[in-house]
């Protein structure tokens, strides 16, 4: 499995990309900037960080393997899981753990985790084909101070040719700006023109259609008797989350497994990163949210996972 690659992936879209019971990765864009002492350009961008203190699944790693590798969410999870490991091995026995074009990680020997934060990629997508880039600097202004002080002193002149060449050029900047003028102040005018015709439409439309709505009459012969439908309303802010979808299609999939399994499934909405969330039940009462959670694990799923939230 190409976890790096599917970390990176994400990047492109989210701020934070969580490895589940190992550390999440982070990316807050940066304005772009000038080095001025090598007259560097360098375009907007996001900086990568690593946050060993983020490791609860938030689903959103696990449903993108599930989609691309077309595989089901525990599945993925287990996958994961399997990875994680691997990596905590390698970083204990003191090895360099590399995530192509995210960047390194390095155990200290006291076993804190140092990030180094690669420079292959730009995650930000509004500046996707800008490079840096290295430019002289310009000194137009002084540059013309000095022919303005040759020529004052005779050392340079300009040639009739040059003089006159000169003059057409000033003649036709001024032709260029008077003909710019023009065209803005016709298109203004022309642009209010439309906009007062489109309001005397819009103002004869209502009224026609105020007029029409004034003497319609409706009559109802047969009224439908009123039906009373008694609705159970499922309560509680602890919700135990039996998966997180990016595919609404397979969300409404899960939730029918849960209700044909006997359990008060419901959809909750969609979380932050898009995904489509799944909970085998909501409770009351914390209590009975954990108990019911240790049972499910315990038969169903052990990714199962609890979610305290309020939900309108």
């Amino acid at each position: 499995m190409q976890l790096s690659q599917y970390i990176s992936d994400l990047l492109y879209r989210y701020e934070c990309v969580t490895l589940p019971n190992f550390g999440a990765f982070l990316s807050h864009p940066i304005s772009a900037r000038i080095n001025e002492g090598t007259s560097s350009f360098y375009p907007p961008q996001k900086q990568l960080s690593f946050n060993v203190q983020l490791k609860s699944n938030d689903g959103l790693l696990a449903s993108y393997i599930s989609d691309a590798e077309n595989i089901s969410f525990e599945v993925a999870t287990r996958k994961i899981e399997n990875q994680v490991s691997q990596l905590k091995l390698r970083l204990e026995k003191g090895e360099t753990v590399e995530f192509k074009h995210i960047g390194e990680l390095i155990s200290s020997d006291e076993g804190n985790l140092s990030f180094i934060p690669s420079d292959n990629l730009n995650y930000m997508t509004e500046a996707f084909g800008l490079a840096s880039f290295v430019s002289p600097s310009v000194e137009r202004q002084a540059h013309q101070e000095v022919v303005q002080k040759l020529e004052s002193r005779g050392a340079i002149a300009l040639t009739p040719k040059r003089r006159k060449s000169a003059l057409y050029m000033k003649y036709a900047a001024i032709a260029v700006l008077a003909l710019g003028l023009a065209g803005s102040i016709g298109s203004n005018l022309y642009l209010t023109q439309i906009e007062v015709q489109n309001n005397l439409a819009l103002d004869t439309a209502n009224t026609t259609l105020e007029n029409k709505i004034q003497e319609a009459t409706f009559v109802i012969d047969n009224p439908l008797p009123a039906v009373m439908v008694n609705l159970k309303k499922q309560n509680g802010d602890f919700h135990v989350v039996a998966g997180a979808f990016r595919v609404k299609a397979n969300s409404e999939k899960k939730l029918q497994q849960l209700k044909t399994l006997g359990f008060s499934a419901r959809l909750i909405g969609v979380n932050r990163y898009g995904l489509h969330q799944v909970v085998y039940e909501s409770f009351e009462t914390r209590k009975d949210a954990e108990k019911a959670l240790f049972k499910i694990r315990k038969t169903q799923d052990r990714a199962a996972w609890l979610l305290i939230k309020n939900i309108p």
